[in-house]
């Protein structure tokens, strides 16, 4: 088989280089020519791990390929997957559409023969039809049969996420659409990967739902999290045993300073508006929301209070500035609140993290980049711990007690050992632990 995956960003690149290791013959096609050719040349624009010895692999062997033009992308494909950005939209907080339907309009007007036109990126819920109705405006002549194939890959395990999902849903209305997917996906049933074949607008739910279930999940954890502060209970308690729960289960359930990324932020307010259109608000969606924004400002707030109220002409020591680990994503991650905020209030921030691309560009320009955790942590007069990398975990209290000028530590995402630290001197706090 054969497919053509339209952009090159995070879920196209993905994506297609794990179709290509199933043995689809692939082409990526995506109109940032210095991109495709830092493809070509074997450099990955993101960081994820395993992507680059996947891309090169498939590259070699011939069934990933790399090309700016469409038409040459689409020469024989089965099917062609959108997987271009739907960013939030300015002023009103939709998904922005734009990208998805001047390609779905491409697609139309290169279509030589019959292909399943699949919409791979995030889109709200009736969009599948707006791309049919396009297409029957721009070729009603064209035999594209639209389908509705969400993601589900988690920065940082997007390979494994892809290559041994929880499921696969296909959402289509017709046999042929429903045949070319189950095909692409043939090697998920060896392995007994559920598929759920739905309509097209079920498909294109499924995706939102499952994300905004997910942020509600964790901030539910962070508001139990600071009850737990105040009613002196453990939250690494009450998350175990509320997880052991079938019906709840263990994920998700990790205080921290809030949720960000590329998915969470924008697909929550993608459908708290959609659904305040269609006359059926998600009132919970749109609590977890400004709740999660209420949170990354209390952080810094947390900060303040633990250096007694001023952090004016303080050093602080900020470990980890992306959303998550493994990741060089930045969008919507908390540092971009807390550090502002922090460096606003007079704080001299030295901030370290080990994918630190993004983060030089969206970071207050005062910022000072350290070359590692200890040497962030050098004279400063408090440690703040944002980001969980697994390099973070095992950075000995003591080393950093006889590095550091003061003695205030706060692990906003409860990575250490609470009596370790305290026992080497410091002043620690944690998120929901006594």
């Amino acid at each position: 088989m054969r497919v053509a995956m339209i952009g090159a960003g995070y879920v196209g690149l993905v994506s297609g280089a794990c179709f290509a290791e199933f043995g689809v013959d692939v082409c990526v096609v995506d109109t940032e020519v210095s991109k495709v050719e830092a493809l070509r040349a074997g450099r990955i624009p993101i960081y994820e791990p395993g992507l680059d010895k996947l891309v090169s692999e498939n590259v070699r062997d011939g069934r990933l390929s790399f090309t700016t033009d469409l038409s040459e992308a689409m020469e024989g494909a089965d099917a062609v997957f959108l997987a271009v950005g739907t960013p939030s939209r300015r002023g009103d907080g939709h998904a922005d559409l734009s990208y998805v339907f001047a390609a779905a309009e491409q697609v139309a007007r290169a279509a030589k023969g019959p292909l399943v036109l699949v919409t791979k990126s995030t889109v709200p819920v009736g969009t599948g039809r707006q791309i049919q109705e396009l297409i029957a405006r721009v070729r009603p002549d064209a035999e594209i049969e639209v389908a509705s194939n969400p993601e589900f890959l988690r920065e940082g395990n997007a390979i494994g996420d892809f290559m041994r999902p929880d499921r696969v849903v296909i959402g289509a209305e017709s046999d042929r659409a429903f045949q070319v997917l189950r095909r692409l996906y043939r090697p998920l049933y060896l392995i007994e990967t559920p598929i759920v074949q739905t309509g097209i607008e079920t498909a294109e739910l499924i995706k939102y739902a499952a994300n905004a279930f997910l942020a509600v999940k964790i901030t539910f954890i962070n508001q139990m999290a600071d009850l737990c502060e105040k009613a002196g209970a453990d939250v690494h308690d009450v998350a175990r045993g509320m997880g052991l729960d079938g019906r709840i289960g263990r994920k998700f359930l990790h205080a921290g300073p809030g949720y960000g990324g590329s998915c969470f932020p924008k697909d929550t307010l993608a459908l708290a508006r959609t659904a305040q259109e269609l006359g059926a608000p998600a009132t919970i969606v749109e609590q977890t929301i400004a709740a999660n924004e209420a949170r990354k400002e209390a952080m810094a707030e947390r900060v303040i209070a633990a250096m007694g109220g001023s952090v004016a002409g303080k050093t602080i020591a900020v470990l980890g500035l992306t959303f998550k680990p493994e990741t060089d994503d930045m969008r919507d991650a908390p540092s971009l609140v807390v550090v502002p905020k922090l460096a606003q209030a007079g704080a001299i921030i030295r901030a370290y993290d080990p994918q630190p691309s993004h983060a030089r560009q969206l970071m207050p320009a005062a910022t000072h980049f350290a070359e590692s955790a200890l040497d962030a942590a050098d004279g400063a007069d408090a440690l703040v711990l944002l980001t969980e990398w697994n390099e973070f975990r095992a950075l000995s209290p003591e080393r950093l007690k006889a590095t550091m000028a003061g003695n205030t530590v706060l692990d906003l995402r409860n990575a250490w050992d609470p009596q370790a630290f305290r026992e080497a001197g410091f002043q620690y706090q944690s998120i929901g632990r006594p």
